[in-house]
C-alpha cells in the first residue's frame, strides 16, 4: 500500500510511517501531548466507557488503548437524559494547552451586538419599501377594524368571493363612496372570506383585484363603473352589510344575497317627493341668503322647472356637462325673466337657490379625501369631473346673461346683500328644512334626515359664531366645516352608516353660490369690473376647496374618539 502499512497488521500510518515520511522531521509543538501521554489518555477514556456501559463490547488495540463499540444499551434511569447512544468519555485537556473560548459572551459583547442590530434597523427599514400593508395597517381607523378572518382557510371558490367583492366595490362606486371606503370594505370582505393575499387597486371609475396565493396561480380581476345615482340610504345598507361580514357571522352566500336585495331594493323616497324637496331646498336656501317671501316662491317654481328638464335630459342621455349648463341657464333666465316685468325679488338669490343644487358637493368631498388618503389618480379623476361641472355651471350663467341683456333686460343689482332679513333662530330652522331636502334628494335613510340637519345647525350656529369674532369670510365657513365633518363621523358611526352619507347633505348650505353669481355676472356683462369677477370666482373656488378640505379634517380629527363607536356598533348588529 502507499502508506506503507501492512494489511491486518492492525497499525496505523502513523505507527509504520513510509520512507519519506521517515525522511522529514516531526515537529511537535511544546503544548502537544506525548505517545505516553495519548496511551495512558486513550486507556483511561476506554475505561471510563467500559464502567459506562456494561453491556458493550470492547476491542483492544495492539497500542493499549480501548474504544468501545456501540451496542444496545438502557437509557439512565435517572431521568437527566432520555437518549439512548453512546456516553461521550468526559474530555481531558492538557495543562499547558491554550485557553478556550467560553460559551456565553459578555455583557460588552451582547450590548455591541443590539447595537449592530439597531443600526442595520435604522439603515435598512423594518421592511421593503414595496412590500404590501398587512391587513391590519390597512384596516386601522376603519369601521371595520379588527375583522373575524375564517379559521378554516380560503374559500374553496376563491373566484367567487373575488367576483362578490368587485360587485360590492362597483356598487359602492355607483353610490357615491370615496376610494378609501371602499378599499378598506374590499380588504374587510375578503379577508373575512380567507384571502389574505390580495392587492387592490382602484382608479376613478375602475377596481383592480389580484389574488395571488401562495403555490397557486395568480387571478386577476377588473370591473369598471360606469354610471352613478344617488342612494345614500343604499350605501348606509351596505355599510351594515360589510360591518356583518367582518363579524363573521355572514356566508359568501348569505352576503351576495344581501347585496342583490340592496341593488334591487326601491328608493325611500319618490320621484315626486324628490322634486317637490329640490322647491322647498330653494326657497329655504333664498330665505337663508337673504331673499323674501316672493323670491322663496319664484325659487320654488324654477327649482322643480329645472328638475322637471334635467330628467328629460338624463333620459335623452345628454352628457352631464350640457345638462348642468342648461339647467343652471335656466334658472338664471327665469329670475332674469321676473325681474323682467318688475317683480319685487332679488334675482341673485333666486339663481343661488338653484345653482347650489347643481354644485359637485359629494365629489369635491370624496375627492378631497381620496387626494389626502394616498389616492392620487382617482382624486385626480374626480377633481377633473368636479372641475367640468363647475365650468358648466358657470358656462351656463354665462350664456343666460348674455341672452339676456340681448333681450333688453336691465341690469341686474348683484353687488348689494343686506343678507337675511331672519333673526338666527328662523335661520337655523331654515337651515334645518333645507338640509333635511337635501338628504330626500340624496335619497338618505329615514332615520338618518332629522340627525343630519342637526348636524347642519350645528355648523351653522359655530359660522355665525366665527363670523361675529371677526374670522374672515375664507376661514369661518372652513371652520365649521370641520365642525361638520367630526360631528357626521361620531353620528355616522353611531347609527351604521359611513360618514360621507351625513357630511355632505350637512355641509351643502356653506357653498359661496352667491359669490360664483355675482363673478359670472362681472366677468360677462360689466368690463369695468372684469378683473373682480375673476378674483371673486378664484375666491370661491378656494372657499369650495376649503370647505372640502375641511370636512375631511374633521373626519380625521373624531377618529382617536371614535374608535370603539364602529366595534360596538358591530356587537350590537351580531346581538340582533
Amino acid at each position: 500500500m502507499k502508506d506503507g502499512s501492512t494489511p491486518g497488521d492492525g497499525r496505523s500510518p502513523a505507527t509504520n510511517p513510509s520512507p519519506v515520511a521517515e525522511a522529514l522531521p516531526v515537529i511537535r509543538r511544546p503544548f502537544d501531548p506525548t505517545d505516553e501521554e495519548k496511551r495512558k489518555l486513550g486507556r483511561a477514556a476506554g475505561e471510563a466507557a467500559a464502567a459506562g456501559s456494561p453491556g458493550s463490547v470492547q476491542r483492544t488495540s495492539q497500542d493499549g488503548g480501548s474504544k468501545g463499540v456501540k451496542g444496545r444499551t438502557r437509557a439512565p434511569s435517572d431521568g437527566r437524559t432520555g437518549r439512548q447512544g453512546r456516553q461521550r468519555p468526559p474530555a481531558t485537556r492538557p495543562t499547558d494547552a491554550l485557553p478556550t473560548t467560553p460559551q456565553t459572551l459578555p455583557p460588552s459583547s451582547r450590548s455591541n451586538a443590539a447595537a449592530r442590530s439597531m443600526l442595520r434597523r435604522l439603515v435598512q427599514g423594518e421592511a421593503p419599501p414595496t412590500q404590501a400593508m398587512s391587513i391590519v395597517e390597512r384596516l386601522a381607523g376603519s369601521p371595520y377594524a379588527n375583522p373575524m378572518i375564517q379559521a378554516g382557510g380560503p374559500d374553496a371558490s376563491a373566484r367567487k368571493a373575488l367576483d362578490f367583492a368587485l360587485n360590492l366595490a362597483e356598487t359602492m362606486f355607483r353610490y357615491g363612496a370615496g376610494a378609501l371606503e371602499v378599499e378598506t370594505s374590499i380588504i374587510a370582505v375578503t379577508a373575512t372570506f380567507g384571502l389574505d393575499n390580495i392587492e387592490v387597486d382602484i382608479t376613478n371609475q375602475s377596481v383592480v383585484l389580484n389574488y395571488s396565493a401562495e403555490g397557486q396561480t395568480p387571478t386577476t380581476v377588473l370591473r369598471v363603473v360606469r354610471s352613478w345615482t344617488n342612494n345614500y340610504a343604499g350605501l348606509t345598507a351596505i355599510h351594515r352589510l360589510v360591518s356583518d361580514i367582518a363579524d363573521g357571522g355572514v356566508s359568501r352566500t348569505e352576503a351576495a344575497q344581501r347585496l342583490d336585495e340592496i341593488t334591487h331594493r326601491p328608493k325611500p323616497f319618490p320621484r315626486w317627493m324628490v322634486t317637490a324637496a329640490f322647491g322647498i331646498f330653494s326657497a329655504a336656501i333664498v330665505a337663508f341668503v337673504g331673499g323674501t317671501l316672493l323670491g322663496s316662491l319664484v325659487g320654488f317654481v324654477s327649482c322643480i322647472l329645472v328638475d322637471l328638464v334635467s330628467r328629460r335630459l338624463g333620459e335623452w342621455r345628454v352628457p352631464e356637462f350640457f345638462s348642468v349648463a342648461t339647467s343652471s341657464a335656466l334658472v338664471t333666465l327665469i329670475a332674469m325673466l321676473f325681474w323682467w316685468l318688475q317683480v319685487p325679488i332679488a334675482p341673485a338669490f333666486v339663481v343661488v337657490g338653484g345653482i347650489l343644487l347643481l354644485l359637485p358637493t359629494g365629489r369635491l368631498v370624496s375627492a378631497t379625501q381620496d387626494a389626502i388618503n394616498g389616492f392620487p389618480v382617482t382624486a385626480a379623476g374626480r377633481f377633473l369631473s368636479a372641475v367640468l361641472v363647475f365650468a358648466a355651471l358657470v358656462a351656463g350663467i354665462a350664456v343666460a346673461l348674455v341672452a339676456g341683456s340681448a333681450l333688453g333686460i336691465p341690469p341686474l343689482e348683484v353687488l348689494e346683500s343686506s343678507g337675511s332679513q331672519y333673526p338666527w333662530p328662523v335661520v337655523a330652522v331654515l337651515i334645518f328644512v333645507a338640509v333635511a331636502m337635501i338628504c330626500i334628494a340624496e335619497q338618505t335613510d329615514v332615520k338618518l334626515v332629522i340627525p343630519t340637519s342637526l348636524v347642519a345647525v350645528a355648523g351653522y350656529l359655530l359660522l355665525i359664531g366665527a363670523t361675529s369674532a371677526g374670522v374672515g369670510y375664507r376661514l369661518a365657513p372652513a371652520l365649521a366645516a370641520v365642525v361638520i365633518g367630526a360631528l357626521s363621523r361620531v353620528v355616522a358611526l353611531r347609527l351604521g352608516a359611513p360618514q360621507l352619507v351625513v357630511a355632505v347633505p350637512a355641509v351643502l348650505f356653506l357653498y359661496p353660490g352667491l359669490t360664483i353669481f355675482r363673478s359670472m355676472y362681472m366677468l360677462t356683462l360689466d368690463a369695468d369690473v372684469v378683473n373682480d369677477g375673476a378674483l371673486g370666482l378664484f375666491n370661491a373656488l378656494t372657499v369650495v376647496l376649503a370647505i372640502a378640505a375641511g370636512v375631511v379634517l374633521g373626519d380625521n380629527l373624531a377618529r382617536p374618539f371614535t374608535r370603539k363607536l364602529g366595534s360596538t356598533e358591530r356587537q350590537r348588529n351580531r346581538r340582533r
